[in-house]
């Protein structure tokens, strides 16, 4: 059975519930519910076990806050002894429009601290990131309230579906590849 791990980027704590920089967390949580699955406390944060068709998927949310995430994906995959290509981070985007969705096989961290931190504890960038748009309309020099603000209401309301838009994508990485996911999902 091929095996992933599946990285949603966010902070833990009750004031970053819902807020635009843990999508990553809250797609991951629609990923899971969707298969059937649920979290568990394990070491660097929650972790959950899923199976799609032939796919295992370890999707985990890191408890070691944003900028230090690469230390708990850097532990799980030499944990797992899973390869680099076996890797997904899901991460939020500020260059993206709200709810746009863009797979990738590697690239910059683009001044995101978790991808940063991801990078260097592996060494590499050259592992999958999915990246969701967050938009971003806020004001000169309010880049940090803007990311660690909620959704507004009307981009709450099309949250669900677009979080779903990403679990299926995620779930063509692990059963098609990389380059499937790209084709059929970025700019769905």
């Amino acid at each position: 059975m091929k095996r992933y791990l599946i990285v949603g980027l966010g902070n833990i704590g009750p004031e970053y519930v819902g807020t635009r920089h843990n999508i990553g967390f809250m797609v991951a949580d629609r990923l899971v519910a969707g298969c059937g699955g649920s979290f568990t406390s394990c070491r660097y944060g929650d972790m959950a076990k899923v199976k799609v068709k032939n796919c295992e998927l370890l999707v985990l949310k890191p408890s070691t806050f944003m900028n230090l995430s690469g230390v708990a994906v850097r532990y799980w995959m030499n944990k797992e002894k899973l390869p680099l290509e076996n890797l997904l981070v899901i991460v939020d985007d500020l260059a993206l429009s709200f709810g746009a969705i863009r797979m990738r096989s590697g690239g910059s961290d683009a001044g995101h601290n978790g991808l940063k931190n991801i990078a260097s504890e592996l060494g590499t960038q050259k592992y999958a990131r999915l990246r969701f748009g967050i938009g971003d309309d806020f004001p000169r020099g309010g880049q940090v309230d803007y990311v660690l603000s909620e959704f507004p209401k009307e981009e709450r309301e099309q949250l669900p579906a677009r979080e779903e838009v990403a679990a299926e994508a995620i779930k063509a990485f692990a059963l098609s590849g990389i380059g499937f996911a790209m084709t059929h999902f970025n700019n769905k």
